[in-house]
């Protein structure tokens, strides 16, 4: 079955509807050049209260899906896990830096919020990615809940490291580096803690009162829409405010699609060379190098308006994100099934390649 038509027809047409909520965006800020002052007005610290609703409603759905019970598979997933931690928290965080100063060096607020992006670990779309791709489901979901975890602490950690010390132990330029722990870690506790506490509480009692197939076929389903719109209703509110600054210079715009096809190319190939070098089949390689791939862009776009607001260069940077991910994600399906037919046996073991050996099967 092609790839496109196993996707639901909201996931499917992603890139269509953000680009339209763009255009909405833009059209709502030139007729209604007031919007801005009004959405000012609702504010809520660094973040319009119209906006922080769009971003808990695109939060909590992704939230309720994450099985957390499968935390306790870790220890049978030593190799797996290990792998993922040093792919999502070590190399994908220094890689995005890398490629926003190579591509950014001019552009601080594109450049930060290409780092923020690379900080927000995937723990949404990927499920479907890996889905698709045939990844292994338990994998995939133990994965989505150690990162679900994990981001709380680390990511605030990590954005200070990225955005305040290593520009300064390496010499670089840190105009609008200037970001405290505890004001990214207070986004992240408020935008990712609460849908995160909301989502666990949901899937406990709604698994409890009645049962697992009830609330994975049911309930979730029912939900998940709810992610996609509150994504499109902050898009159309992040661009009514950006309309002036997106449309006189659509060529940086531009600038910032170029090192996030980069960046999920190479975490691809990266996460599926190290799931053949720990001896992994593929649906469990799979499932590692998407998971690697991937990014919270939901997170991503809270983090760089709650600390930098709604009408900076950071939150712009933010929400370009999803527009590239998703067609460059489902692209990457297509190259991780042809990589299935070439490189695996049809049980999904590697194949040895001529003159070494490339894995054992597990």
């Amino acid at each position: 079955m092609p790839v496109l038509t196993r996707l639901g027809r909201l996931d499917r047409l992603l890139p269509a509807w953000i680009i339209l909520a763009m255009a909405l965006g833009l059209v709502l800020g030139s007729v209604i050049p007031s919007i801005s002052d009004g959405l000012d007005r609702l504010r809520v610290g660094t973040v319009s209260l119209p906006i922080a609703i769009g971003l808990l409603l695109m939060m909590y759905p992704v939230l309720a899906k994450v099985r957390y019970g499968e935390l306790a598979r870790t220890t049978h997933t030593g190799r797996m896990l290990g792998a993922s931690l040093v792919l999502n928290w070590v190399i994908g965080p220094a890689l995005m830096f890398a490629l926003a100063w190579t591509f950014l060096g001019d552009q601080p607020e594109f450049r930060t919020g290409l780092i923020l992006v690379g900080l927000a670990r995937c723990i949404a779309m990927v499920l479907i990615w890996s889905d698709l791709a045939c990844g292994d489901s338990e994998d995939t979901a133990l994965m989505v809940a150690i990162n679900s975890v994990f981001q709380i602490v680390a990511y605030s950690l990590l954005g200070w490291f990225y955005l305040t010390a290593l520009p300064d132990i390496l010499g670089l330029d840190t105009q609008g580096f200037d970001v405290s722990i505890w004001t990214v870690a207070r986004t992240v506790l408020i935008f990712l803690g609460i849908p995160l506490v909301a989502g666990a509480l949901t899937r406990y009692f709604g698994v409890r009162r009645r049962g697992v197939e009830w609330y994975e076929a049911v309930f979730i389903p029912r939900i998940a829409p709810f992610a996609l719109y509150g994504l499109l209703f902050t898009i159309v509110m992040l661009f009514a405010i950006q309309g002036e600054a997106i449309t006189s210079q659509p060529l940086e715009v531009a600038r910032i699609a170029v090192p996030l096809l980069f960046y999920f190319g190479i975490m691809f190939t990266v996460g599926f060379f190290t799931g053949r070098a720990i001896g992994a089949g593929y649906a469990r390689t799979a499932s590692l190098a998407f998971t690697a791939a991937g990014n919270n862009f939901e997170l991503a776009i809270a983090v760089a308006i709650g600390v930098f607001g709604a009408s900076s260069g950071e939150a712009l940077a933010g929400v370009v994100g999803p527009l590239i991910e998703v067609p460059a994600l489902v692209g990457l399906v297509y190259v991780s099934l042809w990589i299935r037919r070439r490189f695996y046996s049809p049980e999904g073991t590697p194949i040895k390649l001529s003159g070494s050996a490339a894995g054992v099967p597990d």
